[in-house]
């Protein structure tokens, strides 16, 4: 779990952070327990607001990211590999008949479905988002 991502949610108790169920505690304490030790680790803290798309969107981009280092792919080709698989983007991209939609552009459904490409992406390199 050493190069895994941990995504769950915190709420501020007096001047701590803590995880908000114990499922996502339980969760925390695996992920830091599978570190290796001087293993350095990168936070994205965004305080929640009434809309998940930037919290989704970091996430996406962020899974892209690790497929893209595990599969040899520039980050861009993996996320235009993630689009295509999604329906998101498709004919020549080098013509006027090729189309590619933005992230933040997609509806809820759309993002269930990049999720789910993201998914089927990562267990061919057994990552597990």
């Amino acid at each position: 779990m050493q190069d895994n991502i941990l995504n769950i949610s915190f709420v501020k108790v007096g001047n701590n952070l803590t995880p908000t169920s114990e499922a996502e505690k339980l969760l925390f304490k695996e992920f830091v327990n599978n570190l290796a030790e001087g293993q350095v680790v990168k936070f994205f803290l965004e305080a929640d607001d009434a809309s998940q798309s930037k919290k989704q969107l970091a996430k996406i981009h962020v899974c892209i990211r690790k497929l893209a280092t595990e599969m040899g792919y520039t980050f861009e080709e993996m996320k235009l590999e993630i689009k295509r698989k999604a329906g998101l983007a498709y004919g020549d991209l080098n013509t006027s008949d090729g189309y590619v939609k933005s992230f933040a552009d997609c509806s809820n459904d759309e993002i269930s479905l990049v999720f789910e490409a993201l998914n089927e992406a990562g267990a061919l390199v057994n990552l597990q988002f």
